[in-house]
């Protein structure tokens, strides 16, 4: 070939942090889409309910009015 990228032998450390990083990040992504192929297989029950309402945050109204509570409510589950 008559055009090839070269860099000086004083990045070939750099380079290789770099090929290191950019291999951790390739895994990642694949392991990231095998986790979403996997729970789309697998169709498992919910463990835990994604409803918790019992919480401070679902009192609030949207946007929250500055200084809303002069003393904190109850919190019951």
């Amino acid at each position: 070939p008559r055009r090839y990228s070269d860099y000086p032998d004083a990045y070939t450390a750099w380079n290789v942090i770099s090929t290191i990083g950019s291999s951790i990040s390739l895994l990642g992504i694949i392991f990231f889409l095998y986790i979403i192929w996997e729970s789309m297989m697998t169709q498992r029950q919910v463990i835990f309910p994604i409803q918790l309402n019992s919480s401070i945050e679902w009192y609030q109204n949207t946007p929250p009015a500055e200084h809303s509570y002069s003393e904190l409510p109850m919190l019951t589950n």
